[in-house]
């Protein structure tokens, strides 16, 4: 074990087998039943089936993995951040896949003596043993696969930053999923994403728990910040921080986007997704005038705006109520939070709408992921691998 984590201190890359290795040496060897231990490398606990999980002791930082793998394997990273959706191979074959994970811990520098801060991030306790908030990077296989070998490699690559709400965050949880765990999947492995988001969130408070300042702690110059916030930022029953549309919440947008490019980091905002309420056949619109003022201070700061607030609700009058219903959480009870298929379907949307409001962004995208049409969207594409750590937990909170 001591000799293990000294090759993961020491070495720039990592090089694992898990099936008998026949190929060159200078590789670690992993036993069928080797646990993760602290510093190490191994399979974590959770397994169900044929998928498992796998994690390596590594700093923070993005790393280029590089799997050899068959079978029929969907690929998740950390909290169930979607990598390789439902490979398939012929039996007795490999492929080989590459794709780009961001780790994090939730460390800060600390401040100067008098200064204010903090020297870490206010996880909520719900985060308490996140994979998103560690110091490995965790792998999780699922389906039917066949996994021989796993590559590590630490990469400096331009990095797409996400902040915002429930919507947007890695719901660590079965059946619940949001589209920036989703995004990930759709870019080519040569720009990482780094979704900082979290359920409960607003401009805020996002602020006040120090989660912006650990973004801006790693964000550099040539990055993308994408803002999406309105969800809790509207709850007045908040107080302590409620935004209201006029005053408060533009100027938090426009407070955003001036940290960003003090770094020379590109801000892009997001109008959050409309919630699945109905007027007779038409969605009933919640979140208008937060929407509205995104659009009016991407227009006077001159930055990019994502609209998924109108591609949602053209997604939702597209399938209409009963139909919308299979894409939330809970069975479609949640008229707020996606499950897998809503999540992808959100994450195409906003994709597409990259492709044609940031170009220098957009040539980071995989092909196929360059346009949606959710006013004609194809329900079948959306069913994904479940993760291993399926329960009926809810997100609490947006």
């Amino acid at each position: 074990m001591l000799l293990a984590a000294m090759l993961i201190a020491t070495s720039p890359v990592l090089r694992f087998d898990l099936e008998p290795p026949k190929r060159a040496t200078g590789r670690l060897v992993v036993a069928a039943d080797k646990p993760y231990e602290t510093g190490g490398y191994g399979y974590e606990p959770q397994r169900r089936g044929k998928g498992f999980l796998f994690s390596a002791a590594v700093p923070e930082g993005n790393y280029r993995v590089t799997v050899r793998l068959g079978g029929r394997v969907t690929v998740k990273a950390e909290s169930r951040r979607l990598m390789l959706r439902d490979v398939t191979t012929e039996p007795g074959r490999y492929v080989t896949a590459s794709f780009v994970v961001n780790v994090r811990n939730a460390q800060l520098a600390p401040p100067p003596a008098n200064a204010p801060g903090g020297s870490q991030v206010k996880l909520k306790s719900r985060e308490a043993g996140s994979y998103t908030w560690d110091d490995k990077l965790t792998l999780e296989f699922l389906g039917d696969p066949r996994v021989a070998s796993i590559d590590i490699e630490p990469v400096t690559l331009p990095t797409v930053f996400l902040a915002g709400d429930s919507t947007v965050t890695d719901q660590r949880a079965e059946p619940a999923a949001s589209w920036g765990q989703m995004l990930t999947a759709l870019f080519e492995p040569n720009v990482a994403i780094a979704n900082h988001a979290e359920s409960g969130e607003t401009l805020k408070s996002f602020v006040t728990e120090l989660r912006f300042d650990k973004l801006l702690s790693q964000i550099k110059a040539g990055d993308w910040l994408l803002i999406q916030f309105g969800h809790n930022d509207q709850k007045a029953q908040w107080p302590q921080t409620y935004a209201d549309p006029d005053l408060t919440y533009p100027a938090w947008l426009r407070t955003y986007i001036a940290e960003a490019r003090r770094r020379g980091a590109h801000p892009v905002l997001v109008t959050s997704p409309e919630r699945r309420n109905y007027d007779g056949s038409k969605v009933r619109r919640t979140l208008a005038e937060y929407g509205e003022a995104a659009r009016k201070v991407a227009r006077e700061e001159k930055v990019p705006l994502l609209d998924l607030q109108e591609q949602t609700v053209m997604l939702h009058e597209a399938l209409g109520e009963a139909k919308a219903a299979s894409l939330f959480n809970d069975g479609g009870k949640d008229r707020t939070h996606h499950n897998n298929p809503g999540a992808w379907f959100l994450a195409r949307a906003v994709a597409a709408e990259i492709a044609t409001q940031v170009p220098d962004l957009a040539v980071h995208l995989r092909p196929s992921a360059r346009s949606f049409d959710p006013a004609n969207p194809d329900l079948t594409e959306g069913a994904i691998a479940p993760s291993l750590a399926e329960s009926n937990v809810r997100p609490a909170g947006s």
